[in-house]
Formats: structure tokens, C-alpha cells, sequence
């Protein structure tokens, strides 16, 4: 006789639905061609796009980053990667604010790197970044300059829309920059909101009840010649230092309309002339 075994079943939790993440890479390189800076190379893929809006002739080019996701959440990832040939100079900026929403699991990481040549000057002057509360977010700003290249670099983030009645009580933000010259490095700033405690921002060493913050560099040979006039124009909204070859400004506002009241004419001051980008003025 043949032995007889009984057979069950067992069913298997059904594993967890992966998540669509968003992913997005933008890298622009511009040279020096008939006296003036020109496009050489661009590469996009993914959710990122770069678009080159025609501008008053004799004006260095504005590049656009675009996150067609319209935002970013846990998982997802965008970098771009900026050269600057020697004796160019350029602009770039963004379409709209980056929007970071709750993560439900792992964190958003933006990776920005740019090389500046000799000569050569950039403008990094992406619109805010909006936080929503739960947002998980991990940004890092790498920049490498040869000797006599100029960076002015401007970051801004909102924590939760104030006139939706949001507000920020959950989530970490970590931004990470590196300014080097050569091998030397001569900026490094790391700074991390972690809430353990729903009332961080109120507290007087963080933002003592603001909303609204920005971080304004300027890395250059002439940088600390325009200390007087960038603090006549920030005033009580912040402070600005200047030393070794750099102006630094910390700003913090109520709410991002606040906050540009004074970012807007800052950013004016250490353009040289140039207005604000197109796409700030819309």
C-alpha cells in the first residue's frame, strides 16, 4: 500500500506593495564661446528637467531645474551637477519651490554638486524648499571653485505653509554643505532639525517661533567688501559675517513672504547689477 500524507496549506503574508519613488538626475556644463558664456553640454533623466529660457541679450544664461514629480517624499532622490567653465558666468534656479512631503518611510535625498572655473562666477539660486510635517529630507551642496572663481549661493526652507494653517511638529531636515577651493576646504556647514520635540522651532536657539529660514553665501575675492551694505539691508532679520574670503547671512522670518521681504534686495546686493532671476519675479 502507498502511505497516505495529508497535505495543508499555508497561505503567506502578502509582502507590502512597492512604492513608486521618484528618481532624477540634471547635469549642465557651459563654456566660453565668442566672448560669451554658452551652453556645452546638458543631460537630463528622469523627473528632472532643465530648460533654458531665452534672456535680454549681453545677460549670463539662467538655467531651470524642474522636478516634474511636483515634490518629493521618502525613497525618492534628485541630484544635478553644474560646470562652469573659466571666465563664464551663470545662473541657475528652479521652476517653483520643492514641495518634501510625509515620508511613510525613508527619507528624500537631494545631492547638488558644481564646479566653478577659474575666472568663472555661479549663481545657485533655487526658490524655497517647503517642509510639510512628517517630511524626511537629506540635502547635501558639494562645490569645488578654482582660484579667482566667485559662488553666491542661496538656500531657503519653509516649515509648513502658514497661511494653510500647516505647521512642522514631526520629521528631520539635515543640510550639508562643502565649499572647497582647490583641495583646500574653506566652508563646511551641517546643520540638522530633528523632532524629537514637537516645539523645536520655538525654541530662541533654533527659530524662536519663525517659520522661515535661508542661508546666503557669497565666496569670492571681493566677498567681505560688501558687509556693511548686505547688514544695512538684512537689519534686524538676521545677522551677516564676513571673513577669509566670505560673506555669510542667516535669515529668519515669520513665513515666506517674510522672509523674501528681505531675501529678495539681499540676493539684489550681491548680484553685481544683475536682477533677480526671471523666474523669482513671475
Amino acid at each position: 500500500m502507498i502511505p497516505t500524507f495529508a497535505v495543508t496549506s499555508r497561505s503567506e503574508p502578502a509582502a507590502p506593495p512597492r512604492l513608486q519613488r521618484t528618481d532624477g538626475a540634471a547635469r549642465i556644463a557651459f563654456k566660453l564661446g565668442g566672448g560669451a558664456t554658452r551652453l556645452d553640454r546638458l543631460y537630463q533623466s528622469g523627473a528632472a528637467k532643465i530648460r533654458l529660457p531665452r534672456g535680454p541679450v549681453g545677460e549670463p544664461p539662467e538655467a531651470v531645474l524642474i522636478n516634474t514629480a511636483g515634490g518629493l517624499t521618502g525613497g525618492d532622490r534628485m541630484e544635478a551637477a553644474i560646470d562652469v567653465a573659466a571666465f563664464c558666468r551663470a545662473t541657475i534656479s528652479t521652476q517653483a519651490c520643492e514641495k518634501v512631503y510625509r515620508a511613510s518611510s525613508g527619507r528624500a535625498e537631494i545631492r547638488n554638486s558644481i564646479d566653478v572655473g577659474a575666472g568663472a562666477r555661479l549663481d545657485w539660486l533655487p526658490q524655497e524648499t517647503i517642509l510639510f510635517d512628517g517630511a524626511q529630507l537629506s540635502r547635501q551642496f558639494d562645490v569645488t571653485l578654482a582660484e579667482g572663481a566667485t559662488l553666491l549661493a542661496a538656500e531657503s526652507v519653509i516649515f509648513g505653509r502658514q497661511a494653510h494653517g500647516e505647521s512642522v511638529r514631526s520629521g528631520r531636515f539635515t543640510d550639508r554643505w562643502r565649499i572647497r577651493r582647490g583641495e583646500k576646504l574653506v566652508f563646511a556647514d551641517d546643520l540638522r532639525f530633528d523632532w524629537a520635540d514637537a516645539e523645536l522651532l520655538s525654541r530662541p536657539a533654533t527659530l524662536a517661533g519663525g517659520r522661515a529660514m535661508a542661508t546666503l553665501l557669497l565666496v569670492g575675492d571681493d566677498a567681505e567688501q560688501h558687509l556693511e551694505p548686505l547688514r544695512a539691508v538684512v537689519g534686524e532679520a538676521g545677522g551677516v559675517s564676513a571673513w577669509g574670503g566670505k560673506l555669510l547671512a542667516r535669515l529668519v522670518a515669520a513665513d515666506g513672504v517674510a522672509l523674501r521681504e528681505t531675501l529678495i534686495p539681499a540676493i539684489g546686493a550681491l548680484r553685481g547689477g544683475l536682477p533677480l532671476p526671471r523666474i523669482w519675479r513671475i
